[in-house]
């Protein structure tokens, strides 16, 4: 992860990634994303859009792993989180708190598309 350099942002944005740290996610980069800041709570990470009004998600949620996000797949033995030639198993506490986190950012975001 890298020293957070945020744009030049709307008084949404910023409202949206306050509630969002209120909220106990944190803000954190990555260097293979330079262009989006990201939500990270859990180790779960999604990386988020800055370019509207509000705040929004851009593509799915994640695992941090290593210096990256793993995305969730299913593989002939079961599911697990990859990021290049990393993987870890997705064990149903993880599945359980993916969820979780997703759910909860996603109704963050929402909420702060209707302020």
């Amino acid at each position: 992860m890298s020293e957070i350099s945020l744009p030049h942002m709307t008084p949404g944005q910023i409202a949206g990634l306050e509630h969002l740290l209120r909220a106990g996610f944190k803000l954190v980069t990555f260097e293979h994303f330079a262009r989006y800041v990201a939500a990270e709570k859990e180790n779960f990470v999604a990386l988020l859009d800055l370019s509207g009004e509000r705040v929004k998600r851009f593509g799915t949620v994640g695992y941090h792993l290593g210096n990256g996000i793993a995305v969730l797949v299913e593989r002939a033995g079961g599911k697990a989180f990859v990021w290049k030639g990393e993987s870890v198993e997705a064990t149903p506490e993880l599945l359980a708190g993916y969820a979780r986190v997703k759910k909860e950012l996603d109704g963050l975001l929402e909420e702060g598309e209707k302020q």
